[in-house]
């Protein structure tokens, strides 16, 4: 409990949701329809740059 506390409630949802996103991507992928796959997949770094650059705008803010 302390461990999501320290991370926080808002990127442990956004970190499920990339890992969503990635096996969402990987299950289009291997079953043919790979472009989807990929423009799905390039989603998840997406966000994750989206988390840390918010992080990095609010530990400027303090």
């Amino acid at each position: 409990m302390n461990y999501i506390k320290k991370i926080g409630l808002g990127n442990i949802i956004l970190l499920v949701l990339c890992l969503a996103i990635i096996l969402v991507a990987e299950y289009l992928f291997l079953n043919g329809d790979q472009l989807h796959g990929i423009f799905i997949g390039l989603w998840a770094p997406t966000l994750l740059g989206v988390m840390i650059y918010i992080k990095l705008v609010n530990n400027g803010r303090k």
